[in-house]
């Protein structure tokens, strides 16, 4: 399998894709280093040595507050004769600090460094980036300016002068920044990955998405990195993302890598007829070819109501991977939109076997299995979900449905909902659900103030968000405002013909719109979407 293609998917479909090999806190090296560092302190809490080391470990697990308290009590404790130590240890805190965005704290201690030996390259980046942070723009240009004299091929100061250059207005200025600095290392992907984030404060989106592509075709270091940059920059930037990608496709028209990319990034916003030409081309002209190709297909014909092709794709992709818990879950998805519930079922349990705490097939399984009548086994399944992933909005509010519903136990299901409303979310993000609770919980109020929030706040990219209120508002009975918001979705190019036509779970759905003669007339206007 490509590694390269195989980022791509992992990243774009949101699934764990490390970058590094970074230790995390539960792996069994850490856990047995961190459990000697406390017993040696529990012996001499005041142990400067083993509080720098436990600290340094702290940092390097990305748990900056336990760092920091370390690390201040190392300094607390250390002889202030040692003078190379006390010096490491302000270097740690220094960094600790930059990476908790304590700037002003963080220059007390690179002053001081600096102090210490004004030839520290790194403390000038340092103060330099904190003094740019602060909009302390003559300081920090002054510090980017000493990397240069102590280095006079500093790619690190010359895009900082480039970032000081555009703060100050001087775009031209910072553009011939970072062309030299890309000029000393043209083959070194890193690079093009700090012109393109500085392209981007210039508003220069088009260099940015070239840049990204050049760190893609450089070399495989910063493959996440690009595409999760460009995935990003897809959500304000969508067209021009895509017309980037076109110009490489242009310039390498072989290089299946650049076509997969514009397809997952045109299926994440919902185009799923341009995803599929894109796919069918690596197919058809043989670019490349992997189980990832086929489960993208499935997703998008899924989508698009054509299911028997749908279905026809996940399985080339679960008997092309030995890793197919995910496509076994999305066959269940498949085989339930078929009206086979029974091979529902049977798909999520294989998807269970691997990984039996998957919240995506205990879901699927449940919903297959309330199809089957079986809404005991349904509540069960969901009550896994609600253990295991207790921040997951949708299994909350399925799990309410089906007691309030089925199983005539009203006080639980409010329990349930309740809960949706203390998760963890953001205010204006609408995949929290929590109108929809709101709504369940009779509080029609609340529920219609939250929607109004989040489409004031949130950038509905794609049309998502305004199918979401078109859902919401047509449960309430307010067809018209549903049919407006409806419109506006199916504008920005909303083109998941299943949600439309089908979905009809737990009444996160336009289901009440689907009886209005104005609901086929809105679909036949926006054909185009699906066929």
């Amino acid at each position: 399998m490509n590694f390269r293609f195989q980022a791509v998917l992992l990243l774009i479909l949101a699934a764990i894709f490390p970058a590094t090999a970074q230790r995390q806190a539960d792996d069994p090296m850490t856990v047995a280093l961190m459990k000697v560092y406390d017993q040696l302190l529990d012996e001499d809490p005041r142990d400067p040595e083993t509080l720098f080391r436990r600290g340094s470990e702290y940092y390097n697990l990305n748990d900056y507050v336990r760092a920091l308290d370390d690390i201040n009590n190392a300094l607390k404790y250390m002889d202030p004769a040692d003078t190379d130590f006390r010096q490491q240890a302000l270097v740690l805190r220094s960094n600790i600090l930059m990476m908790q965005k304590k700037y002003e704290r963080a220059l007390e201690d690179l002053n001081v460094i600096l102090e210490n030996d004004p030839s520290d390259y790194a403390a000038y980046y340092q103060r330099g980036t904190a003094n740019y942070n602060l909009d302390r723009l003559p300081e920090a240009k002054k510090d980017f300016q000493m990397l240069r004299q102590l280095n006079p091929r500093s790619q690190e100061a010359l895009f900082g002068l480039a970032r000081v250059a555009v703060k100050e207005n001087n775009l031209g200025v910072a553009g011939e920044l970072c062309d030299m600095a890309v000029g000393i290392t043209p083959s070194n992907s890193e690079v093009y990955m700090r012109r393109a984030s500085v392209r981007t404060q210039m508003a220069n989106y088009p260099g940015a998405v070239e840049d990204y592509i050049y760190a893609l075709s450089t070399d495989a270091v910063n493959t996440v990195a690009a595409l999760r940059a460009l995935a990003d920059l897809s959500r304000k930037q969508y067209p021009v993302v895509i017309a980037g990608l076109t110009d490489a496709i242009r310039k390498a028209p072989r290089n299946g890598l650049f076509y997969f990319i514009r397809g997952m990034i045109a299926q994440g916003h919902c185009n799923y007829l341009a995803a599929i030409a894109d796919y069918d081309t690596i197919i058809n002209n043989k670019l490349d070819s992997f189980a990832g190709i086929n489960g993208s297909l499935a997703e998008c014909y899924y989508y698009l109501g054509r299911y028997d092709v749908a279905l026809l794709n996940i399985d080339y992709a679960i008997a092309g991977t030995e890793e197919n818990s995910y496509y076994l879950m999305f066959k269940s998805r498949i085989e339930r939109a078929m009206q086979h519930p029974e091979e529902a079922v049977k798909a999520a349990n294989a998807a269970l076997v691997s990984d039996a705490e998957f919240s995506d097939a205990l879901i699927a399984k449940a919903l297959a299995q309330l199809d089957l009548g079986e809404s005991a086994e349904a509540s069960v399944a969901l009550s896994e979900v609600a253990m295991n992933d207790p921040e997951n909005a949708l299994a909350f509010l399925l799990r309410g449905w089906v007691l309030s519903e089925y199983r005539n136990q009203p006080k639980p299901a409010a329990q349930a909902w309740e809960r949706i409303l203390d998760m963890d979310y953001d205010f204006d993000d609408i995949r929290s659900l929590k109108g929809f609770a709101l709504l369940y919980l009779d509080r029609k109020d609340e529920a219609e103030a939250w929607m109004k929030r989040v489409l004031d706040t949130a950038d509905d990219f794609d049309g998502e968000i305004n199918y979401y209120a078109a859902c919401l508002y047509s449960q309430m009975g307010l067809l018209d405002r549903a049919f407006r918001h409806a419109e506006v979705s199916l504008d920005k190019g909303y083109a998941n013909y299943h949600a439309w036509t089908e979905a009809n779970d737990a009444n996160i759905n336009c289901a009440p719109m689907r009886k209005d003669p104005r609901f086929d007339t809105m679909l036949k206007k926006h054909s185009a979407l699906f066929k």
